[in-house]
């Protein structure tokens, strides 16, 4: 997708050494504690009405980021500024108004909602916690928001259980941008869903992108979605970002070796299509105990000596594209 994204653009969202450290018992019998590094020093920025894609395997730390971000997962450190003012810094009550503009798209459309209430009173909580609009104004917004994200405004008088998992995740959607967010966190929103549905609701994601002017940060390990999705896009392992470039770039010419890898997986459905080149070994390694130096030097296949003796910093490679790799130097 082109960006239609500025560097003259004001920045929306950024986040500086964002931390985040787990305490997880060592074993059963003991009372001794390990640190889970789900976090290691992220750091990113994301522009008004852009899209910024955080992609890496199952484990390394992307939805840890979206919700530490948002401050449903307290930080252990680091800072994140929204709009100027640094979310770490602000007590719990003066951040509620600025919760109505930041919300979140859950992963389990099933899990997000609570079963016990109806639909259309799932989507009235937003406005009786903000106080957004008088009563009659609220059910013609409900009404609007059921329509605007495919369902019928009569749908709002039944329960969950009623939906498809396509639906309730349109409900889901539906509630997210009820107070006119301008930032929109959307951890995996469609990973859920059938593969028939799943080009209908990133559709209507990008539909309200435009119509709302709103930012996203788009969780995804679906590399496919995320070409189509995000402007720009970072690449998790293990805690840290290891390669940031906007779209063109990442998909043309990868600087790092596990974007290489994570590229060189998707699935072609031309048979005649060259192999996976990079082998790469093992499983992803314990966040309790990560390896030495480069994190991911113990599955790189083209790894050095000095991969495995020091840390590589994330820099500049060429104009807006950054990788932490020696071997790009």
């Amino acid at each position: 997708m082109a960006s239609s994204v500025k560097i003259s653009d004001p920045v929306l969202l950024q986040a500086r050494n964002l931390k985040k450290y787990f305490s997880a018992e060592s074993s059963n019998y003991s009372r001794s504690s390990q640190t889970v590094r789900a976090l290691d020093g992220v750091s990113f920025t994301l522009r008004e009405g852009e899209t910024l894609g955080l992609v890496g395997e199952s484990g390394c730390g992307k939805s840890t980021a979206a919700r530490t971000v948002l401050r449903l997962t307290e930080p252990t450190a680091g800072e994140v500024y929204f709009r100027g003012q640094n979310l770490f810094a602000l007590s719990h009550n003066d951040l509620r108004p600025l919760r109505k503009e930041m919300q979140i798209i859950f992963q389990d459309p099933y899990a997000s909602l609570n079963p016990r209430k109806r639909v259309r009173d799932i989507l009235e909580e937003p406005f009786d916690i903000h106080r957004f609009v008088d009563g009659k104004e609220r059910n013609e917004r409900v009404a609007w928001l059921m329509e605007r994200v495919g369902l019928s405004a009569d749908q709002g008088e039944k329960y969950p259980h009623e939906f498809s998992g396509g639906q309730l995740q349109r409900v889901g959607i539906a509630r997210a941008i009820a107070l006119h967010p301008r930032l929109v966190v959307a951890d995996e929103p469609v990973s859920a869903l059938d593969v028939s549905i799943r080009a209908q609701v990133i559709n209507l994601l990008l539909d309200l992108k435009e119509s709302m002017a709103i930012s996203y940060l788009f969780i995804s390990h679906d590399m496919a979605v995320v070409r189509h999705f995000c402007d720009r896009i970072a690449v998790m392992y293990l805690g840290k970002i290891v390669e940031l470039a906007n779209s063109t770039q990442l998909y043309s010419t990868p600087q790092h070796p596990y974007t290489e890898a994570l590229l060189q997986a998707i699935p072609r459905m031309d048979p005649e299509s060259k192999k996976q080149r990079l082998k790469v070994r093992g499983d992803l390694p314990s966040a309790i105990d990560p390896p030495r130096g480069c994190a991911f030097q113990t599955r790189c296949p083209i790894s050095e000596k000095r991969c495995e003796e020091s840390t590589p910093p994330l820099k500049e490679i060429v104009s807006g594209h950054y990788a932490a790799c020696f071997l790009r130097d």
